[in-house]
């Protein structure tokens, strides 16, 4: 079984998933436009490049994704997307790149169960929690 985050964009999915990609060193994401999928003649004018469905790879793990068409998708509440990094200056140049026009709720720094931790909503509306898997410093 696996369990993947499926995220709403307001209509900036592609650009979302392509800054995640270049942020987590994936490839490319696959992006399905609403435009190419059976029926597409019946949707609401401006829709045609929205994303249907999108995938980016992030580690082992899919993140998919969509524009959201109608516009009453509610931004995200009581819920984060959690990136665990190996080492904590390898989650601290995550969570500086996805902190970029975006707000911090808890800036990164070393917890008493982390080397490091911190939270942010990014630019695109997501949140995130961003960890380093390295423990911290014994005093």
């Amino acid at each position: 079984m696996t369990v993947t985050p499926y995220l709403f964009f307001k209509g900036d999915c592609a650009d979302a998933l392509t800054t995640y990609a270049r942020i987590f060193g994936s490839p490319a994401p696959e992006l399905m436009t609403a435009g190419s999928m059976p029926g597409a003649d019946q949707l609401p004018p401006g829709s045609a490049d929205k994303i249907m469905h999108g995938t980016v790879h992030v580690g082992a793990t899919k993140v998919y994704a969509s524009d959201d068409f109608d516009g009453t998708t509610p931004p995200m509440a009581g819920s984060s997307v959690m990136a665990d990094l190996p080492t904590a200056a390898a989650a601290r140049a995550v969570f500086d790149a996805l902190a970029e026009g975006g707000e911090v709720q808890m800036p990164f720094e070393a917890t008493f169960w982390s080397a490091g931790f911190g939270s942010l909503t990014d630019r695109f509306g997501i949140r995130w929690m961003v960890g380093a898997d390295e423990p911290p410093a014994q005093d």
